[in-house]
């Protein structure tokens, strides 16, 4: 993995979908030494989706970067999260709602897939009144080589996000930020796009 090359991508990317939303680098596949290569691209903004290497990866370069969780997130890894990041995407349980104590976006499951986590559309009234913190909305569309195939899914969390007065949407991954950003994204999660695999 080259920092010039990371960079060029890092920096056609937040070209692309401008200065009001945030590029996200995804960091699930990077090992704790390629960090290095990314602080070394000028990635400022990383999300992990396991606790236990976001707890490994901060430890070694904590300042370098602000750190978001992407992942799932298991209400007993809540206290990781809450030492190390400033924002959870992916608040979707009752219990880790009892235990996050940083802003957090709900993840709302809209394609109904029962391999992706995530709360009912129907349920996120109630859980906002159980979380009030929650700055907006996240989902995962089902997997598709069709960046349009996903314009429906985030069309939905943006009017979802609408009706319950949310501003932040964290929406769109390396195969379809563009659709995402079209349809009001404010964060971005990718991750290939920019290291090439």
């Amino acid at each position: 993995m080259s920092p010039d090359r990371v960079r060029e991508n890092y920096e056609r990317v937040k070209s692309e979908v401008g200065p009001d939303v945030t590029v996200v680098v995804a960091t699930k596949y990077v090992s704790v030494d390629d960090m290095q290569v990314l602080a070394d691209a000028g990635v400022d903004v990383v999300g992990e989706n396991r606790a236990q290497d976001l707890e490994a990866k901060h430890a070694r370069f904590g300042p370098l970067f602000r750190w978001h969780f992407i992942g799932h997130l298991q209400s007993r890894k809540a206290a990781i999260v809450n030492d190390v990041c400033e924002l959870c995407h992916s608040l979707a349980s009752e219990s880790a709602a009892k235990r996050l104590t940083i802003p957090a976006l709900v993840e709302v499951n809209l394609s109904g897939e029962s391999t992706k986590s995530g709360i009912d559309p129907g349920e996120v009234d109630a859980f906002l009144e159980l979380y009030p913190a929650a700055r907006g909305l996240m989902t995962m569309p089902p997997a598709s080589d069709d960046p349009e195939a996903s314009r429906p899914y985030f069309r939905r969390l943006r009017q979802l996000a609408e009706t319950h007065g949310l501003p932040e949407l964290s929406m769109g991954t390396s195969q379809d930020y563009r659709v995402a950003v079209e349809e009001g994204a404010t964060y971005v999660r990718v991750g290939s796009v920019l290291f090439g695999q």
